[in-house]
């Protein structure tokens, strides 16, 4: 049985090499959002209350998907919401 040494030379060297790896891997696969968001990502999100989310599904401000009792919500229809209600701030100059 040969018993190899592991000098702090060979860990930098693996470090290295394991870091390289993990920038390569979060560089080529960007992040992909969830489809569908149940009540509570909705709410957390959006940092609102239960009635709040009630009030813009009633409204028809906000589109869901209910299924078995459970509400989704599409991430997409989301993103346009924001998008929709983007306000241009003036500077405080011109107020």
């Amino acid at each position: 049985m040969e018993i190899q040494i592991i000098t702090r030379e060979d860990l930098n060297e693996f470090r290295t090499l394991l870091l390289n790896d993990l920038k390569e891997i979060i560089h080529t696969k960007p992040q992909q959002a969830k489809q569908w968001l149940k009540s509570k990502e909705v709410r957390k999100l959006l940092n609102i209350s239960p009635g709040t989310l009630q009030n813009l599904r009633i409204n028809g401000t906000l589109t869901y998907t209910k299924v078995g009792g459970i509400m989704y919500y599409d991430n997409a229809d989301i993103e346009k919401l924001l998008q929709g209600n983007k306000v241009n701030a003036l500077p405080t100059l011109f107020k």
